[in-house]
């Protein structure tokens, strides 16, 4: 818990994505960069002006995704992105790179002064769209080591959405997170099937139950469900609900985000 309360001040930080429109190189790239830059900092001003607690980027829209690694035109476009947001809203700030480019997102927090990432394949394996995603906890945190990025908190996918987890069908979703845990992660991230689909409540209360580190709550909150969700786990992570008719590729509401969180702090 250590870093986790180190980095978020607020109890139950909501945590909300800014999905940084596609980057160079990539299939959907339309924009130069300064453009992609300006969306992305518009987007973290709405949302410090919307009173949000905490915010991490992502290329989700740099489809298809590469397996493990990107190239330098992604992590240094991304690390620059990170700076600059975390000098404009002074917020907590993350980063995950797409898919799986663990290193690369803990080298651009280093250089950007950023706070966490998000790391999917930390333990076990499982079969993305991007084929099979493999295990990286003991080079990452190697790696981490080696780039004095001790700060850095390194919270990991569990059973991550958009794969399937036939390698593992034997394994729980606690013994999952009891294996990260012990492999040093930094707190877990539990998600639904699909971006935005909420995940499973009496799964997240059995981990609360039995973990003593932190729970994240990784798709699919609402205004209608936070309420289930709120008491049983320590952070959520927001993203479609955030835009227009809750869909992850449309622009961000200002009207939803800030009624969201006009709720969230009255449950608190």
């Amino acid at each position: 818990m250590q870093k986790f309360q180190s980095i978020f001040k607020n109890e139950k930080p909501i945590i909300g994505m800014i999905h940084v429109q596609a980057l160079p190189g990539t299939p959907n790239n339309k924009l130069e960069a300064s453009v992609i830059i300006d969306e992305a900092l518009k987007e973290a001003r709405l949302y410090k002006k919307a009173g949000i607690d905490s915010i991490m980027i992502e290329n989700m829209h740099d489809v298809p995704y590469l397996k493990g690694k990107v190239g330098h035109e992604i992590s240094s476009l991304m690390t620059l992105i990170a700076y600059l947001i975390k000098q404009e809203t002074n917020l907590p700030i993350g980063i995950q790179i797409l898919a799986g480019a663990n290193k690369e997102a803990l080298a651009a927090a280093k250089s950007a002064g950023i706070d966490f990432i998000r790391a999917e394949g930390f333990v076990f394996a499982h079969t993305a769209d991007e084929g099979i995603i493999e295990a990286q906890a003991g080079e990452l945190l190697r790696y981490q080591k080696s780039i004095d990025a001790g700060s850095i908190a390194v919270f990991t996918d569990i059973k991550k959405k958009h794969s399937s987890h036939a390698i593992t069908q034997d394994i729980s979703l606690l013994d999952t997170a009891k294996a990260a845990q012990f492999f040093l992660s930094d707190g877990v991230i539990v998600t639904g099937n699909h971006t935005g689909v909420a995940a499973s409540v009496e799964e997240l209360k059995t981990l609360k139950e039995h973990l003593n580190f932190p729970v994240f709550v990784g798709s699919g909150i609402t205004q209608k469900n936070i309420i289930d969700f709120l008491p049983i786990c320590d952070a959520m992570i927001i993203g479609s609900y955030f835009k227009e008719d809750g869909y992850w590729e449309n622009k961000l509401s200002y009207k939803r985000i800030s009624s969201f969180m006009d709720l969230v702090n009255r449950l608190k």
